[in-house]
């Protein structure tokens, strides 16, 4: 899916992935003869830059054409989200963010044997009326400050927050991966 949306907005490119974890994407992505530089705060990955997505400051104003960041923000206390919005939106032309969706999901799939037809319907059940602080990990087995759907948290107040850097080219719930919402977002700094 990351290739997918990447290919239909440029078919070459510079891409910088943040949190490259096993480096799948990066393989992918090279493959299909894109210029990858990956980012991580760890070192267990190996990245080709070593830092943090909300200080992106050793990287030049609009260097890259993507920067992905796949279940990555989620990972970060919510008082950083608008300071690595902002840095990405610096940095890229695009940017693709995906993010998990709280609870759990059923998602019901008809594939009639109809080349390229298919209907997904899903439903989350997320716990409303927990308030994330957004401080503290407390969710994916205390791994994550806050998810899409919680109080606080819902897509249209994420998008809210992205809108002030980004233009929206897309947002779509991804239907192999049902609890992943995909925001595929164009620079306001990019010229």
């Amino acid at each position: 899916y990351q290739y997918r949306d990447i290919s239909r907005l440029k078919k070459s490119g510079r891409i910088l992935i943040v949190g490259p974890g096993q480096g799948l994407d990066t393989a992918v992505l090279k493959w299909r003869g894109y210029d990858v530089t990956t980012f991580d705060i760890d070192n267990t990955f190996h990245p080709d830059i070593l830092g943090s997505i909300h200080d992106l400051s050793m990287i030049a104003d609009q260097s890259f054409d993507f920067i992905t960041a796949s279940h990555v923000l989620e990972h970060l206390p919510v008082r950083y989200l608008d300071d690595c919005i902002k840095e990405m939106s610096r940095v890229a032309k695009y940017a693709l963010v995906y993010l998990p969706v709280n609870g759990r999901h059923l998602q019901l799939r008809i594939r009639p044997g109809l080349r390229g037809w298919h209907w997904s319907w899903g439903f989350d059940l997320i716990n409303w009326l927990r308030r994330p602080s957004g401080e503290r990990l407390e969710f994916m087995s205390g791994q994550h400050y806050w998810e899409v759907g919680l109080t606080g948290f819902s897509k249209q107040r994420i998008l809210q927050r992205m809108a002030k850097h980004f233009s929206v080219v897309d947002v779509y719930r991804n239907t192999d991966w049902t609890p992943s919402m995909n925001f595929v977002l164009k620079s306001k700094f990019a010229v």
